[in-house]
Parts: C-alpha cells; sequence; structure tokens
C-alpha cells in the first residue's frame, strides 16, 4: 500500500514540475515577442518626456527619474529610454512625494494587464498601433 502511495505522489510530482516547466518556457516566448515589439516601437522615436508615477487612487504624481513615452493614455504604463516597460503607479506615500520613487521595469507581455480588472487586458499590438498613430499628440488623462 505504501508503494501505491509512493508511486502516485512521485507521478504527481513529476507532473506538476512537467507543468511548470511548460509554463515557463511559453511565459519565456510571450516575453521574447513582447519585447521585440516594443523594440520596434522604440525605432520609431516618438518624443519623450520624464514619466510620472501615479500615487494610488489619486491625481497625484510622483517623479520616477525616468524618460519614455507612456503607452496608456491614462499614464499606467509607459517604456522608458531603457526599453523596458515600466508600470507607472505606487503608494501613497510622503516621502515619495519628495524624493520620487525607485521602479522596477515589469517584463512585457503579449498582453497588457493581464489579471487586472475586466477590461484592463489589451493586446500589445493594439496599444502600440494606437500610440505609435498618435505619434506625438498622446495626451495623458489622469
Amino acid at each position: 500500500m505504501v508503494a501505491v502511495a509512493d508511486d502516485w505522489s512521485e507521478q504527481r510530482r513529476a507532473a506538476v514540475e512537467a507543468k511548470a516547466e511548460l509554463a515557463a518556457r511559453a511565459r519565456a516566448e510571450d516575453v521574447g515577442r513582447a519585447r521585440v515589439l516594443v523594440a520596434e516601437a522604440r525605432l520609431r522615436g516618438l518624443e519623450t518626456c520624464p514619466l510620472l508615477v501615479r500615487a494610488g487612487d489619486s491625481s497625484d504624481t510622483y517623479r520616477s527619474g525616468l524618460v519614455g513615452w507612456y503607452l496608456r493614455r491614462d499614464g499606467s504604463l509607459g517604456v522608458a529610454d531603457d526599453g523596458e516597460m515600466y508600470v507607472l503607479s505606487a503608494p501613497r506615500s510622503l516621502r515619495s512625494r519628495f524624493r520620487g520613487v525607485t521602479l522596477v521595469p515589469d517584463e512585457p507581455r503579449m498582453q497588457a494587464g493581464i489579471g487586472g480588472r475586466d477590461g484592463e487586458s489589451v493586446a500589445l499590438a493594439t496599444l502600440l498601433e494606437l500610440r505609435l498613430a498618435a505619434g506625438d499628440e498622446w495626451p495623458i488623462v489622469r
């Protein structure tokens, strides 16, 4: 009886590992394709500006020290000069108001906004098309 349980648990462990490896490979491919799209968009030479970070749900903003262009009209997603994509939001903080915030780049995905609220998930290709079509006329609505 113990040997059967050990065999079953070993099979389950192997199945879980295989599934995790497959998911990691799929994510890496997704990120790779998204990086290519972002790199192609950067070559179009959009005008850059300092990227501001939204403070929670308020209209307050913090400095990020990054320069680039916004990908979403609400200013929640941007691409910096280093080619990395950043989610431009941070918790409200008095310290951040005076010192700014340090952001960590987010891996670009082919579907921007995965895991967000309904209607926030949009194909990265669509976002880039809209942004490039607008050129430097891209007003940010906070």
